[in-house]
């Protein structure tokens, strides 16, 4: 199995404040540990705002582009973290549901870990497809028809598209392991 993203360009989807800064910075450092470049993208550009445990504030991180500028065709994967108030400002960004609608569509490889799933089912983009997530999502999963499992890291390449869930921060050893194998 190949581990190497050379030449490729991954997104991490955030919200201006609120992601989970371990669901950020361990994926970051694995794709670009892979070869990979990362790019931070938020509702504008400018300074994100992380925490750790959902309330207390972490460390702050520089989008370089804005959902609004983001051309889903110039990236081969999107990786979108937790953060219970980051997940909730994205799914109602119509920016990042539509990013996500584009990348889905497009066959590319989507990694998502906690919270991050909120976004995707905005999308309306998970039907037959199988997925874990943090336990509070599951009702909202299945309701957007696809199945919830309680697993470390899971990938879906149902539907023409492959999905890498995991729960949350303890399993991001998995998640990350996971996420750069289904983006090479």
């Amino acid at each position: 199995m190949s581990t190497d993203l050379t030449g490729k360009r991954v997104a991490f989807i955030v919200a201006q404040s609120g992601v989970e800064q371990p669901e950020l910075t361990q994926p970051w450092q694995a794709i670009e540990d892979a070869g990979a470049e990362a790019v931070l993208i938020a509702p504008e550009t400018g300074k994100v705002q992380a925490f750790e445990s959902d309330v207390n504030e972490a460390g702050t991180f520089e989008a370089t582009l804005s959902l609004a500028d983001a051309d889903p065709a110039t990236f081969d994967a999107v990786v979108l973290p937790g953060g219970t108030t980051n997940a909730d400002q994205l799914r109602v960004e119509e920016d990042a549901v539509a990013f996500m609608r584009e990348i889905i569509d497009a066959s590319k490889p989507v990694a998502s870990i906690c919270h991050g799933p909120w976004t995707l089912v905005e999308t309306g983009r998970l039907e037959g497809k199988t997925l874990t997530s943090f336990p509070s999502l599951q009702t909202d999963i299945r309701n957007a028809g696809a199945t919830w499992v309680d697993e470390e890291s899971f990938t879906c390449p149902s539907n023409g598209w492959t999905l890498v869930t995991s729960r949350n921060p303890g399993d991001l050893d998995a998640f990350c392991e996971a996420a750069v194998a289904a983006f090479a």
